[in-house]
């Protein structure tokens, strides 16, 4: 798709793309939930605004945007529709600087409708399921990046969870611990502390127990990969990188180093500064995606429309916006 499709550029046909996506059987009211097209009439005239709609149940006036992210915003609808087919399509994400310039909006604009598309990616249990099964493999690993804002002081006695350089750091880096499923889905979290009971809760909220879990050496998974149906490690501290078994499976943690590979360049080369309060949505946009990636055979214009569809019952107010969402 290219960026002067009519949707892009003409805000009717921007509504008439996503009432599409939204209502392919005709409209819905967000208020009721009334879908009997008996009942819902389009209102006409000079006196409506196009697109406004008229629920006969409920004696409530509505537009495809409300209950969404994009609810009671006065920005062009194509210029939503604009950015949220650029965050979808940039492999490593896209600035709120890149945006205010393509979009000719402000850059506190551009960041807020940034903010906004990220919501509507978010993924959990109850939206997409558990990472894994019967059957299936998921890897499991933690990573550290940027400096936390609200330091935290290590208890006395107690190892550094990360170092490098020879120098003790990792107390002070924000921590992510990320799951992927081979051939699958990803989702990471950000963890205000990494133990064996924080990441246990990660893993068994979001990961089926019958999968095969794959984890590094790490003491914070030898317990919880007890509960699953099988749990293989790498030792990195030796040099391990992959082991190869009789039966032809290959152990290794790769796959998830992959996603926060990507993760972190576009952290570090498109973001480059990140609130802590704000991680948890960056980590979302990332996973987003990842889960509709080019190898899984989903175009830009799919994975667009995918996300148009995800849009209702996620509106973030500015307000809002500065909630920390730590796993």
């Amino acid at each position: 798709m290219k960026l002067d499709h009519p949707i892009f550029t003409d805000v009717d046909a921007a509504r008439e793309h996503l009432e599409a996506q939204r209502w392919p059987n005709g409209p819905i009211c967000p208020h009721c939930g009334n879908a009997d097209p008996e009942r819902i009439t389009q209102m006409k005239g000079k006196a409506h605004r196009p697109g406004l709609y008229n629920c006969m149940e409920c004696r409530l006036q509505f537009s495809v945007t409300v209950g969404t992210v994009f609810e009671r915003s006065k920005i062009p609808l194509n210029k939503w529709l604009l950015a949220t087919f650029l965050m979808s399509s940039s492999k490593k994400g896209m600035s709120a600087h890149q945006l205010h310039r393509m979009l000719g909006v402000t850059y506190k604009t551009a960041w807020f409708m940034a903010h906004r598309i990220r919501e509507a990616m978010k993924e959990d249990n109850d939206t997409s399921g558990p990472l894994g099964g019967e059957g299936k493999t998921v890897e499991a690993d933690e990573t550290y990046i940027g400096k936390r804002e609200t330091p935290r002081k290590l208890a006395r006695g107690r190892v550094p969870t990360y170092t490098k350089g020879g120098k003790s750091g990792g107390a002070q880096k924000r921590i992510v611990v990320g799951l992927v499923e081979r051939g699958g889905h990803t989702r990471m979290f950000h963890l205000n502390d990494a133990t064996k009971e924080t990441v246990r809760n990660v893993l068994v909220r979001n990961a089926d127990r019958k999968s095969i879990l794959y984890t590094d050496e790490s003491r914070l998974y030898t317990t919880t990969g007890d509960e699953y149906a099988k749990h293989e490690t790498v030792k990195h501290s030796a040099k391990e990188y992959a082991r190869f078994e009789k039966d032809g499976t290959v152990i290794h943690t790769n796959t998830i180093e992959n996603v926060f590979s990507v993760f972190k360049r576009g952290m570090v080369g498109v973001y480059q500064h990140c609130g802590e309060a704000h991680l948890h949505r960056y980590l979302a946009e990332f996973d987003f995606r990842y889960n509709r990636r080019a190898a899984l055979k989903v175009t830009d214009s799919e994975r667009h429309d995918q996300l148009l569809a995800m849009i209702e019952g996620k509106r973030l107010t500015y307000r809002r916006i500065g909630e920390a969402g730590n796993a």
